[in-house]
């Protein structure tokens, strides 16, 4: 096939270490036959970059990745934008590519994200299974969240989990590609022609629900996403957020993630849909918190979460000020 252009959008946070590792792997892909990549990395105003800078100059990787410092962390969807609108900038791409900096390609991972797009042109995104940093499995890919998945998750009940498996959240996937309706952000291969169709990222998203809106408004603009085993990235889950890093047990989740759960239900379903997964949600974690306090598990409880939840809950008027989609637009 003739040339195709991959710009690799990574955003850093005070990880230059991990991003220096992730475009080490990169450059090992770009010897692929019929691919020219490139990277863009973003710091979000972390202080990241002279770091970078000097491992750029010391690889020789300057001719291929450009640097960019935001002016302020806008989080995860506002770093990514300004990367994608920076790659557009120095030449339209075939592909875009997010790589978390904590995530690092297997060999021939790109490519085969590229070769199942250009197999499948009504696709839109593809994403790569998931390895953990001591090469297990994390074959995980994942359904929206809906008032049934919120009841399913705070109950925690395992014969009703298992009975209703296919309406839960995180989806244990096969080792053939398949059709599912969001895929980690750690690695994600997307079509021009989405972005074009419903813009980038969603700005206001923080950090969290953003690949999750960003796929459900590509599914409703025809664009389909995918799950592709044969494509192989290394993640060390929660190094870039610290949030999700269970090393050490459950940790309290902050703010952002709650404010960005309130936007996806009430934007993607309406207020009233919004509202009555609070209200379930609240009930189901709640029964889930008794029901470890009776069989002693509390330790394995996330600290305070019916407590957040219900602060930054739809039901309270102050917390429903959503703003309309704001993000990357390509240009014409």
């Amino acid at each position: 096939m003739a040339e195709l252009d991959i710009a690799v959008i990574i955003v850093t946070y005070k990880c230059a270490d991990l991003t220096i590792e992730s475009l080490r792997s990169v450059d090992a892909e770009r010897a692929t036959a019929a691919l020219r990549i490139r990277a863009v990395v973003v710091d979000n105003d972390s202080g990241d970059l002279a770091a970078i800078a000097s491992a750029v100059d010391a690889n020789d990787w300057a001719p291929w990745v450009t640097l960019v410092a935001a002016p302020k962390n806008g989080g995860f969807a506002y770093g990514n934008n300004m990367g994608i609108a920076r790659a557009y900038a120095d030449s339209p791409p075939s592909y875009i590519y997010l790589l978390n900096p904590d995530a690092q390609v297997r060999a021939g991972a790109i490519g085969s994200l590229v070769r199942f797009l250009e197999n499948h042109p009504h696709i839109g995104i593809a994403g790569s299974s998931i390895e953990n940093l001591d090469g297990s499995d994390w074959s995980i890919a994942f359904r929206f969240p809906t008032v049934l998945s919120e009841l399913l998750d705070g109950l925690e009940f395992g014969a009703l989990n298992r009975l209703l498996r296919p309406w839960m959240v995180a989806q244990h996937m096969s080792k053939a590609p398949q059709s599912i309706d969001w895929i980690c952000g750690a690695s994600m291969m997307i079509r021009p022609a989405t972005f074009s169709a419903v813009g980038g990222l969603d700005e206001n998203y923080f950090l969290y629900f953003e690949e999750t809106d960003f796929c459900k408004r590509a599914g409703k603009a025809n664009f389909a996403t995918w799950y592709v085993p044969e494509s192989r990235v290394m993640h060390i889950t929660g190094q870039s957020t610290k949030v999700t890093d269970l090393t050490t047990g459950p940790k309290r989740l902050p703010s952002y993630w709650f404010e960005s759960r309130r936007r996806y239900f009430a934007v993607t379903y309406g207020l009233a849909y919004a509202m009555l997964t609070d209200i379930v949600a609240l009930t189901a974690y709640s029964l889930g918190w008794l029901k470890r306090v009776a069989t002693m598990t509390r330790n394995r409880a996330v600290p305070y979460f019916v407590r957040d939840l219900l602060r930054h809950s739809v039901i309270w008027p102050r917390n429903r000020n959503f703003p309309l989609v704001r993000g990357f637009r390509p240009p014409h």
